[in-house]
C-alpha cells in the first residue's frame, strides 16, 4: 500500500490544519504557504490523484461549489481565483487532487 499523501494525513486529522469547511465528500482548508491574502485547498476525501485521473463530474461539480461556498465565506466578494494544477509540469506537488482558491488581491494574468 503506498503511502498517505499529506492531504490524507489532513484529512484523517493526523497533521493539524485549520479547517474552514468539510462535509461527507470533500475538506476545505488553509493553504499554509498562502500565495495570495486569502488561499484556501479544498480537497476530496475519494483520493483522487489528480484532474487526469478519472473525476467524476458529481465530485467535480461539488468541489466547484465547495470552492464558491468557501470564497464567499471568506468574503471574496470582489472575485477569486480556482486554480487545480494537474502533473509535474503542470505545478502539482501532492499527488491527490485539490482546488486552489485565491483571493484578497487583484490576479494578473498571465498567472505564471
Amino acid at each position: 500500500m503506498p503511502p498517505l499523501t499529506l492531504f490524507e494525513r489532513i484529512l484523517r486529522r493526523d497533521i493539524p490544519a485549520d479547517i474552514i469547511y468539510e462535509d461527507a465528500h470533500c475538506a476545505a482548508f488553509r493553504d499554509i504557504a498562502p500565495q495570495a491574502p486569502t488561499h484556501m485547498l479544498v480537497v476530496p476525501r475519494m483520493p483522487v490523484r489528480s484532474l487526469d485521473d478519472g473525476l467524476k463530474s458529481a465530485l467535480a461539480g461539488h468541489l466547484l461549489h465547495v470552492a464558491s461556498l468557501v470564497a464567499r465565506q471568506e468574503g471574496l466578494s470582489d472575485g477569486y481565483r480556482v486554480v487545480i494544477n494537474t502533473g509535474l509540469a503542470g505545478g502539482q506537488t501532492v499527488p491527490h487532487l485539490h482546488l486552489h482558491v485565491l483571493g484578497g488581491r487583484d490576479m494578473t494574468w498571465p498567472p505564471g
